[in-house]
């Protein structure tokens, strides 16, 4: 028996792990310009990979949903990882929190299925507001250390005005207004000198 295997398990196979990958990724860009409506048959399509080979990785709308979901997050989790030792942590900050922006208009697409993600006993829940709220507690703890930001403000703060800003717009573009309301928003961490 391979070291590191359990009996009965084994590594699964490249083009399985690959045809994994490539549905995520169809995926993203289905919901992301499909909204809640988009077909499963157009996430095969676009991964060019069969509705069978779909429904083996994940039998469900909903299993699909919330596998795009745990991917977007810790992409979030790797992206504040990568920029911890950014050279402006205020610019990081940004960047990530764009980053955020880009997650929520994902997810806008897959809130229908994702609604235990709302419900806060859920695992979806639990797991991405560990991830994030970590995420982003670096990059303002980065921030803070070099006293350029408020020591005020909390990885819960920040994650939630994130959400609810990303949640007000419903038209076209709304991505840009919030990305400018988020601006806004950073601007008025900033410590000023009196």
């Amino acid at each position: 028996m391979a070291a590191g295997l359990e009996k009965g398990t084994r590594k699964p196979r490249a083009d399985v792990v690959r045809n994994r990958e490539r549905l995520l990724a169809a995926a993203v860009t289905v919901f992301r310009n499909g909204g809640p409506e988009a077909s499963l048959e157009a996430v095969a399509r676009c991964a060019e990979v069969g509705i069978g080979t779909l429904y083996r990785h994940f039998p469900t709308r909903e299993a699909l949903f919330e596998a795009v979901y745990r991917r977007e997050v810790e992409d979030m989790a790797r992206l504040a990882e990568s920029l911890a030792d950014a050279p402006d942590p205020v610019q990081a900050l940004r960047q990530w929190s764009r980053a955020g922006i880009r997650l929520v208009a994902t997810k806008r697409g897959m809130l229908t299925a994702l609604a235990l993600a709302v419900d806060k006993s859920s695992d979806v829940y639990a797991f991405s507001f560990e991830h994030l709220t970590r995420a982003i507690g670096l990059l303002l703890g980065t921030c803070m250390a070099a006293n350029l930001i408020r020591d005020d403000i909390t990885p819960e703060d920040l994650l939630h005005a994130l959400v609810g800003m990303s949640m007000m717009g419903k038209e076209p573009g709304w991505e840009a207004n919030v990305v400018r309301l988020l601006d806004i928003f950073i601007d008025g961490l900033l410590q000023h000198e009196i």
